[in-house]
């Protein structure tokens, strides 16, 4: 069923006599101009020398490259490497040929290393080393209540030199790291445990590695031809305190919640999972990672699934 996103109320104040709405006339002119122009492609020249995610990255603990089975196997997007995977500076992302976006992120974060960098535009552009027709791009976001989700987050990246912060930067806006995500995605929950992470590294200093990625269901809502996730998910690898390999794993759904089209665009609500249930509803391998998460081996032990709700960064259990 499709859904319509193009649905905004506004206040009328700055509307005309006739009700039309010069801000939304110059938004549709810009948006238009835009497509005359033809898409942004940053060429394969752009991306030498990226080496990406980091299997080592956390010393001897070996963080490897989650892999696609079952049915992502075969959705996985040859690339023309050895894991089929596109390479940013400092992280990675695997394609989905039937959804034409991230099956799923890595990053590696450096806390000691990090820096900020100011947000002074939102210019993205398609990776010019898959074909376009294999990524969705600004054609699925334009004037409609769509966000462009950043899988890696903008931050998490931009550590080392100055120029490779800036690259690092540079490359978090391209599209295969870009997922669609409704206006009324409830980041101010998921947003935090994104905060949490990366402040943890850097106030302690640690390093931490990080795999994103969306829950492809077979009743996705569909728009403008493409499937709209309705859950995302977040897997978290580090060093304890104690020095000791560690995994948590969290998920933000309103599946629960679409009882009705009225409510698609509902109330998200985030959830610590195990890494067992991640692997369940993604199709992907994350190796012996799920041995060293406590949910993991709770469900493990018990037989039942184990989940906490995060109500608020307090709740965050690392």
């Amino acid at each position: 069923m499709e859904i319509d996103l193009l649905h905004r109320p506004r206040l009328s104040d700055m509307r005309r006599p006739d009700g039309s709405s010069p801000q939304a006339e110059a938004g549709l002119e810009g948006a238009l101009e835009a497509r005359r122009r033809g898409p942004r492609v940053s060429p394969p020249a752009t991306f030498t020398g990226r080496g990406g995610y980091d299997p080592g990255f956390l010393g001897e603990f070996e963080v490897p490259w989650p892999t696609p089975v079952g049915v992502r196997k075969s959705d996985l997007l040859p690339i023309g490497n050895g894991e089929n995977r596109l390479d940013y500076m400092h992280f990675s992302v695997a394609m989905s040929k039937s959804r034409r976006m991230a099956l799923f992120v890595g990053v590696n974060i450096s806390g000691s290393e990090s820096a900020s960098v100011t947000r002074d535009s939102d210019k993205w552009s398609l990776d010019g080393r898959i074909p376009i027709e294999a990524q969705l791009g600004e054609e699925i976001y334009a004037d409609n209540l769509l966000d462009r989700g950043h899988l890696v987050r903008r931050e998490d990246p931009n550590w080392g030199s100055q120029a490779d912060v800036q690259t690092a930067n540079e490359d978090t806006f391209h599209f295969p790291n870009c997922a669609p995500q409704m206006g009324a995605f409830n980041q101010r929950t998921w947003l935090s445990l994104e905060d949490y992470v990366l402040r943890s590294t850097r106030l302690w200093k640690e390093r931490v590695t990080v795999f994103t990625g969306p829950v492809f269901r077979d009743d996705d809502r569909l728009y403008r031809g493409a499937r709209i996730p309705t859950a995302f998910w977040k897997v978290v690898a580090f060093l304890s305190d104690e020095g000791k390999p560690s995994a948590t794993a969290y998920m933000i759904d309103q599946s629960k919640e679409l009882g009705s089209l009225e409510a698609a665009f509902g109330k998200f609500k985030t959830y610590q999972r195990s890494l067992l249930h991640i692997q369940s509803v993604t199709d992907l391998d994350f190796g012996e990672l799920s041995l060293f998460d406590g949910f993991s081996n709770e469900e493990r032990a018990e037989g039942v699934r184990v989940e906490a709700e995060i109500r608020s960064p307090e709740a965050i259990r690392v």
